[in-house]
């Protein structure tokens, strides 16, 4: 399956081909989540549309609650419904939720274990001209933290679809991260996927760096690992797309091969993934490591390749970051 998948993703991935966005994908995700069991529900902020929450409420509209501008109502509805064997999942941006019900998600969800899914979408610097307020550049670090919680980061429609699907059957507290922009299909939906296992998309042959990434980064990587070859550097490219639990056995597996490890995510390096890899590296598999992300600021308006450029996310930023391990490596 692995082989076959591979071949499908570097098809696509050459095409450049458009799909339509991960809040899409979440969108059909949920519809058929809710067709598979009656308990799944689904309840917004008032962003019903945004988050396309409005395929699941034409669908089934006695199991949508529009609970509206009200993010710490919506957690603790949802634990209600969830304490009484319903499946909730609640939807906002992100930067509202999990970014202002942060207690009542640690209390009313985790603390009590219940399996509420929180999707918070237009995250990162993705969302583009809304600017630094609505760009939620902290809430990994903000949820992989909870005891409890499962963390999601799909890094296309269709790996939104699967993430969705599977988090309504993983009984635990989850968290769904989706981006706003429609992305390039860097997998299919024969591509293998399940919660808490990487994988490869790109495996050159003895590679000498490993590219950990998640959400719309692992598109600059495979980018930046096509340039790479012609320079006869070569890397492996792991979408690590479950942030917590992490596949340590997988990227342990990797690390051991290369001399260095490169890190790429729409986020605060800390606490992020990026930080979440250090931990483990520095406790199992000590290595040089290059973490990109927002380097300790807030976003600002612009279009997501203006500030992919100027945050230093583009695959350019990742071919210095590899070359600066092989060099270091030469030294």
């Amino acid at each position: 399956m692995l082989n076959l998948s591979l071949k499908l993703n570097s098809k696509i991935f050459d095409q450049n081909i458009i799909t339509e966005s991960m809040r899409e994908g979440f969108g059909q995700g949920l519809v058929i989540a809710g067709e598979k069991n009656k308990n799944v529900m689904a309840l917004c902020a008032d962003l019903t549309d945004s988050l396309k929450m409005n395929l699941f409420k034409n669908r089934f509209p006695k199991r949508f609650i529009e609970v509206g501008i009200a993010e710490q109502n919506l957690a603790t509805v949802a634990s209600g419904l969830a304490s009484c064997g319903k499946i909730p999942f609640i939807g906002s941006f992100a930067v509202f939720s999990p970014g202002r019900n942060w207690e009542q998600i640690r209390t009313s969800i985790c603390y009590n274990n219940v399996p509420v899914k929180i999707v918070g979408s237009h995250a990162g610097l993705n969302v583009g001209p809304d600017g630094a307020t609505h760009q939620a550049l902290e809430d990994i670090a903000l949820m992989r933290v909870l005891p409890n919680m499962i963390v999601e980061v799909p890094c296309d429609y269709f790996e939104a679809i699967k993430a969705t699907t599977l988090i309504a059957e993983n009984g635990k507290p989850s968290y769904l991260r989706l981006e706003r922009e429609p992305s390039v299909a860097i997998t299919s939906l024969l591509s293998p996927f399940e919660i808490g296992v990487a994988y490869a998309l790109w495996i050159g042959d003895v590679p000498d760096v490993l590219i950990i990434g998640c959400g719309s980064g692992l598109y600059e990587a495979l980018l930046a690992a096509k340039e790479l070859k012609k320079e006869q550097i070569e890397v492996v490219v792991l979408n690590n797309h479950t942030i917590k639990p992490m596949d340590e056995k997988t990227i342990l597996q990797w690390a051991k091969k290369c001399i260095g490890v490169v890190t790429i995510e729409d986020h605060q390096i800390y606490g992020g993934m990026g930080s979440a890899v250090a931990e483990l590296l520095a406790k199992k598999c000590p290595k040089k490591i290059e973490m990109l992300g927002v380097n300790d600021s807030f976003g600002e308006s612009g279009t997501k390749q203006e500030l992919y450029t100027k945050y230093h996310l583009t695959s350019q930023d990742i071919i210095l970051a590899v070359r600066e391990i092989v060099r270091w490596k030469k030294k």
